[in-house]
């Protein structure tokens, strides 16, 4: 084979590599998956906090009645690996008490750590 035509395959094999991938830093506030340190904000966290509460409801972790549960407090804490937002849910109703109060939490940049009914 000649250089030009092994040259021209390679540039197009890169070319097309380049235009059908997807960076690696994607991700926006619809998927919750975050790349970066740019810290998310609160409504961003709020926003992945709705659709984690609705895929633990649908795997049966948490009840239904938990769907109209809203947070009822955000705030940034000291967690192992530094801030982490910490989103509270009340259930008043609850049936069990000690799962009256979910918590979820979520690295800065607005990525899902864990939710529980301890908060820690």
């Amino acid at each position: 084979m000649n250089k030009p035509f092994v040259a021209s395959i390679l540039a197009l094999i890169v070319a097309s590599s380049l235009a059908f991938s997807l960076p690696a830093f994607a991700g926006d506030a619809a998927d919750c998956h975050f790349h970066g340190s740019k810290p998310a904000s609160q409504e961003t966290v709020s926003g992945c906090a709705a659709q984690r509460q609705q895929a633990l409801i649908a795997s049966g972790k948490i009840d239904k009645s938990w769907q109209a549960v809203k947070p009822a407090s955000f705030e940034q804490v000291d967690g192992q690996r530094g801030k982490e937002w910490k989103l509270t849910f009340k259930d008043p109703a609850a049936a069990d008490k000690t799962k009256e109060t979910l918590y979820m939490f979520f690295t800065v940049q607005g990525n899902f750590i864990a939710a529980n009914f301890t908060g820690k």
